[in-house]
């Protein structure tokens, strides 16, 4: 029997590619390919799915982790897989805490989408070490401490210094600190720099944890 496949992707170009994947190998049939997070768990109700491929952005607002967090209490058998080009360390932990089968980097794949979907399928979980590396601005995304990305990643979500220590339960002179050790590091003179080339380069996305 075929595997059903739903792909869950707003960009177009990944979209095709998957399922150009699907039409080309025998063992699995499209059951249908959406824009959108929203309307996953939707698709899944029918029975008529068994492999989901999940983009975690999307461009609607939605969110593929919550998406897949839904698919996974609602039916266990079937196998999620999320697909992203987003380094954040943080999807990484979040997928393997909710139950995500394997995980998926687009644009650095260390495996082919068909073998990783094949071994999904087989029981096996596949998934990388670690995100990938990527440049943010004089450095790279691996050179920042976990306490950096931290700070990064709420300076992304538009929070002050004041609200940032009553987040991470430190004073605000520790915050300044961090900051100002982001901004060395990378060459970027102000914190709003820093929040905008965050969110550009996936090493921090607001509004998904």
């Amino acid at each position: 029997m075929d595997c059903r496949v739903l792909i869950v992707d707003d960009q177009i170009v990944p979209r095709q590619l998957f399922e150009s994947i699907i039409a080309e190998a025998d063992r699995y049939r499209l059951a249908a390919a959406v824009d959108t997070a929203r309307v996953a768990d939707v698709y899944c109700a029918g029975g008529g799915v068994d492999l989901v491929l999940m983009d975690i952005v999307m461009k609607d607002g939605s969110n593929g982790l919550d998406a897949a967090e839904r698919i996974k209490k609602s039916y266990p058998k079937i196998k999620v897989i999320i697909v992203t080009s987003m380094p954040d360390a943080l999807f990484l932990q979040r997928a393997r805490e909710i139950g995500v089968d394997s995980f998926w980097y687009k644009e650095v794949q260390a495996l082919p989408m068909l073998e990783v979907m094949d071994r999904t399928m087989a029981g096996e979980r596949v998934w990388p070490d670690r995100p990938p590396v990527t440049d943010f601005g004089l450095c790279k995304s691996g050179d920042l401490t976990e306490r950096e990305l931290e700070v990064l990643r709420l300076l992304a979500e538009g929070l002050t210094d004041k609200e940032i220590a009553d987040r991470l339960f430190v004073s605000v002179t520790t915050v300044r600190y961090h900051v100002n050790n982001l901004t060395g590091k990378t060459g970027f003179s102000t914190r709003t720099e820093l929040a905008v080339n965050a969110v550009r380069s996936g090493i921090a996305v607001p509004g998904i944890y």
